[in-house]
């Protein structure tokens, strides 16, 4: 999710979209959220891992 973040992020930037960019940051933001509560060994929703 964070790849995919950073890469919608950076379309919108360079062709100049404010949707893509807007997209692209929550992408980064919701992915970051969720590798930080699954790395502390937290579960989200019932699961331990998200692959």
């Amino acid at each position: 999710m964070i790849i995919l973040g950073l890469i919608l992020l950076l379309i919108g930037v360079l062709v100049g979209v404010p949707l893509l960019t807007t997209v692209g940051g929550v992408l980064i933001v919701a992915g970051a959220v969720l590798w930080i509560l699954g790395a502390s060994g937290r579960k989200i929703a019932g699961r331990k891992h998200f692959f």
